[in-house]
Order: structure tokens, then sequence, then C-alpha cells
């Protein structure tokens, strides 16, 4: 059993930053691929981010790419979202997930653990 517990949210104008935080407990971190998720206000949950479980590499949602970086510590059981340059439609709950193996799924049914999200804002 695996333990997510995101932090870090809030609200921000467009154009800032923020980094979200994600600490795991139990076992075995290094042995997950981590990924990030969110979801708006009446859309479905999509793919934002996956690390290796090495950190490297890593693979980013179009959406995202060039705005956003995720890295881990494994020595601190943490996954991170560095975001920058943040869009009113980045606004979201955000969720970190955990899953076996070592495929960087962008598919939310492919991660076996989640955390309760932490809430973004972007005001324009």
């Amino acid at each position: 059993q695996v333990q997510l517990v995101e932090s870090g949210g809030g609200l921000v104008q467009a154009g800032g930053s923020l980094r979200l935080s994600c600490v795991a407990s139990g076992r075995a971190f290094s042995s997950y691929v981590m990924g990030w998720f969110r979801q708006a206000p009446g859309k479905e949950r999509e793919f934002v981010a996956a690390n290796s479980r090495n950190d490297e590499p890593t693979r980013y949602a179009d959406s995202v790419k060039g705005r956003f970086t995720s890295s881990r510590d494994n020595a601190k059981n943490t996954v991170y979202l560095q975001m920058s340059s943040l869009k009113p439609e980045d606004t979201a709950v955000y969720y970190c997930a955990s899953r076996f193996g070592t495929i960087l799924s962008a598919y939310e049914n492919e991660y076996n653990f989640w955390g309760q999200g932490t809430q973004v804002t972007v005001s324009s």
C-alpha cells in the first residue's frame, strides 16, 4: 500500500509559478513510476507528466511541455511538479499517482495509487 499526499496548490496570477509536492509513504518509492494528472471543473481527468523511477526520462502532455517540470527525489520519497508561465486553463485539481513497472503511462487506469489532490487556481 502506498499513500500519497500532495501539497503546494493555491491561487496564482496568470504568468506566475507554483511548485507542487507529493510525498509517498511506504517502502520502495524508487520502484514506482510517478505521474501527475489534473481535473478541471466539468472535465475529465487528464495526464500532465510522468517520471521514470530514476527521474529520467520524463514524459509531458503537450499542453504543459516547456512550462512544467516534474522531478523526483527518491531519498525523500517525493515527486515535484514545478509549474511556470501558468495560464487560466491550468486551473484544476492536481493529483499525483504511482504505478508499478517502468512505462510512463498517460492512462489514469494504469496507476495503482492516488493522492487526494491539491487545488490550483490561475486568475487572469
